[in-house]
């Protein structure tokens, strides 16, 4: 079944008295497999016919898929003063977009050549099959609207075999001529329109005469649009030369691979003598295209600069969509100066680079924005330019730019390296976003790398401003600068480099001699520039800590019971460069910082325990260190009594009893072998005083009162330095008003 397209025109009056055009395609239907191949780009031109105040109006017409449109009139250096938007209906979803403006405000050729046509910017809005065209005068009258005014509509076809495979599983709209929208493939001139109503549109014809020969570029710029590049790259004998640059050529898709129909542009090309600047452009259109149709859109944009304007080629030197990718512009060789149709006034000395889509308002993406850089650093590269700098041009006609600035021709103005279209001529393009966006472009293609930082050094810890290490590192890092700009990173080890990678690479490893070293990441940027981030310092050993103090156990005062008992952890760490933390690994774990030397912890009565420490370096060297004790309860029932002593009951006593007296003098003793002892008490508000002998020696004498009654209170501690047999006693004071003490027993480590 085949599918057809009807396109209808006619018109509206805004308010105030302004003239709408517009014209409507139908829905079509599927064609079948028979269209599932290869596909010539065509471009279908309908006239808009004129009747009285300004209207148009074409009945319904035939008409086929489309994914660019545009609207042309008669009069290719005759701007339209007016507002023309459109709309279109997608060929699978058969839904309608919202309205969207043409851009009106292109540049005309510099010398307009016999059959071209002025033009808006065309609108890419992908696979569609109906459109609607709303042209109004610009204050809103029925003012008069340029004459001869079409709607443009550009198939760009499936033309590669990649292309062919990726498009298989659709259906294509079959090659149909109607009688009253006639389309052409881009190997033919485009035929008249003929409408349905007899009337006849005017033709588009291609300009007839040749392309003046080069000239300096000082001189009076000619034609821009009839710039035409021969398809070989190599200069003829009297053509200019391809200088090297200072910075490598970026991959570029070939006009043979985005399938560009060389027929379309026979003139041979015309070159400038050098390229002093840069111009970049938008160029409108959706930016939802996926880049696997990046292609088409260069395609559709090429065959409309020559079917609809009558120019003999593209306009841009370079195009480069979303993701990066870079296409070759006009023919004659990517490496030579080819004179473009992209600035008006100014294609005498620069080279044009547009990025596929409308940055009004929408940021270009970072691929785009590098590709860009790459391209304006390379071809300003082949003439010694520096991209961040500025340059005089000679203007090539007397005009405005969009901020107002005039410019006489023959006379030199002062523009960025790298500029906007705006720049030099009187429209938003490349888009206020993108405009914004240049300098960035401008600092990514001058270098150096921006952004640079190390982020982290692997095999290394930090302590202040110093990393420790065994020796071996990783260096990792970061730049803001894209890698498709940078040439290399270098590892720099006390000022030389140990290590090389490339652009893409974010870290390098090298292994340290024992000792203190500076590290620092140098960027090489495709210019040659250099960056370097800030000299790191980094220590590499391979000594251990020491223990100068092993862990040891040693009785605390707190709360005891049958199973647990109170005690401090003590030891003492160094290093001969920075130690990092000393962590407990037996009979618990946990991790102290470098500068503490003990810890209170409970320990099991009655079990020996092994208590296991590991010191541990910035670099991360370690030692070990262990040591075993069992802390031992002895009741009050076994020590030596003198005096008076009443045995008392409770859940609350280490096993359920204890001794308490109130006479005087009444004494208790305990004997063991061990290092650290502790008194365990009843404490109350009535609790009186002791007297505590070491070793037939007094040496304290501790008072039990407490506002608050406790039970199994370590209330007396005692360490020595070395484990040896010891008698403690504890003697009644005899407190007046409250002489009576309640013992427990004693707590000692063995």
């Amino acid at each position: 079944m085949k599918r057809r397209a009807w396109l209808t025109l006619g018109a509206v009056v805004l308010g105030g008295g302004g003239v709408v055009t517009y014209a409507v395609a139908s829905p079509s239907g599927d064609s079948g497999a028979a269209g599932r191949a290869k596909r010539p780009v065509k471009v279908y031109d309908l006239a808009l016919k004129g009747t009285t105040g300004g209207k148009r109006e074409l009945p319904r017409t035939d008409t086929e898929q489309f994914s660019l449109v545009g609207v042309s009139w008669t009069g290719a250096v005759k701007r339209l003063d007016g507002t023309a938007q459109v709309r279109t209906r997608g060929l699978e979803s058969d839904a309608w977009s919202a309205w969207r403006d043409l851009e009106v405000d292109i540049d005309p050729p510099e010398d307009p050549e016999a059959g071209m046509r002025g033009a808006s910017e065309p609108l890419w809005v992908g696979p569609s099959d109906g459109v609607q065209v709303q042209v109004v005068h610009e204050d809103g009258t029925t003012g008069s609207l340029p004459k001869g005014l079409e709607v443009n509509l550009v198939d760009p076809g499936v033309v590669t075999d990649a292309e062919t495979k990726a498009t298989e599983p659709a259906a294509f709209v079959a090659e149909e001529n109607s009688p009253a929208a006639t389309s052409t493939d881009s190997a033919t001139p485009t035929d008249s329109t003929t409408p349905t109503d007899g009337t006849t549109a005017p033709p588009t014809d291609l300009p007839t005469t040749t392309s003046p020969a080069p000239t300096n570029t000082t001189a009076t710029p000619t034609a821009s649009a009839s710039a035409s590049p021969s398809i070989s790259p190599s200069p003829s004998a009297t053509g200019p030369s391809a200088p090297p640059s200072t910075v490598p050529e970026p991959p570029i898709t070939s006009r043979a691979d985005w399938g560009a129909d060389e027929s379309l542009s026979p003139d041979p090309s015309e070159y400038n003598a050098d390229v002093k600047a840069v111009f970049v452009h938008h160029t409108t259109g959706s930016n939802d295209y996926s880049c696997a149709e990046s292609a088409s859109v260069v395609r559709g944009i090429y065959a409309y600069h020559v079917k609809t304007n009558g120019w003999n080629d593209i306009g841009y030197n370079f195009l480069v969509d979303k993701c990066g990718t870079i296409f070759e512009g006009r023919k004659g060789g990517v490496d030579l100066p080819v004179l473009g149709a992209h600035t008006y006034g100014f294609n005498r000395e620069s080279t044009g680079i547009a990025v596929l889509g409308e940055y009004t308002s929408t940021a270009a993406s970072d691929a785009a924005l590098a590709s860009v850089a790459r391209v304006a650093a390379w071809k300003l590269g082949q003439y010694g330019a520096d991209p961040a700098g500025t340059v005089q041009l000679t203007a090539g006609a007397t005009q405005k730019n969009y901020a107002g600035t005039s410019f006489t021709a023959g006379s030199k103005y002062t523009f960025q390296r790298i500029s906007g279209h705006r720049d030099g001529y009187n429209t938003e393009c490349p888009g206020g976003s993108l405009y914004a966006q240049l300098p960035t472009i401008r600092t990514w293609a001058s270098g150096p790398v921006q952004g640079l930082k190390v982020t982290s050094v692997a095999g290394t810890a930090v302590s202040g401003s110093t990393y420790y290490t065994k020796g071996a590192i990783t260096a990792r890092w970061t730049a803001t600068t894209p890698a498709s700009l940078i040439s290399r990173y270098e590892l720099l080890v006390d000022g030389k480099t140990v290590a090389t990678t490339s652009g893409t690479a974010t870290s390098a490893a090298t292994t340290l001699a024992l000792g203190s070293h500076t590290i620092a990441v140098r960027a090489v940027h495709q210019s040659g520039r250099t960056t370097t981030t800030a000299a790191l310092n980094v220590v590499a050993e391979t000594t251990a800590p020491t223990f100068t103090t092993t862990p040891k156990l040693t009785l605390r005062t707190g709360t005891v019971n049958t199973t647990a008992v109170p005690v401090t952890l003590g030891w003492k760490a160094t290093d001969n460069t920075a130690l990092s933390s000393v962590k407990l690994l037996a009979p618990t774990t946990a991790t102290f910082g470098p500068a503490t030397t003990s810890s209170s912890r409970t320990a099991t009565s009655g079990t020996a325990t092994t208590w296991s420490m590991r010191a541990d370096d910035y670099a991360g060297n370690y030692r070990t260190a262990s040591a075993s004790y069992t802390p031992v309860i002895l009741q009050e029932t076994s020590a030596t009594k003198s005096g008076s002593w009443t045995t008392r009951s409770s859940s609350s006593y280490l096993g359920g009893k204890s001794y308490s007296s109130g006479s005087k003098g009444a004494g208790l003793t305990w004997t063991f072998t061990g290092r650290s002892a502790a008194w365990v008490v009843s404490r109350a508000t009535t609790s009186g005083q002791a007297y505590v002998y070491v070793d037939g020696v007094k040496v304290s004498t501790v008072d039990l009162k407490s506002s608050t009654t406790l039970y199994r209170q370590a209330i007396w501690t005692k360490t020595w330095s070395s484990s040896a047999k010891h008698t403690v006693k504890i003697v009644v004071v005899g407190t007046s008003g409250r002489p009576t003490i309640t013992t427990d027993g004693l707590v000692y480590i063995k």
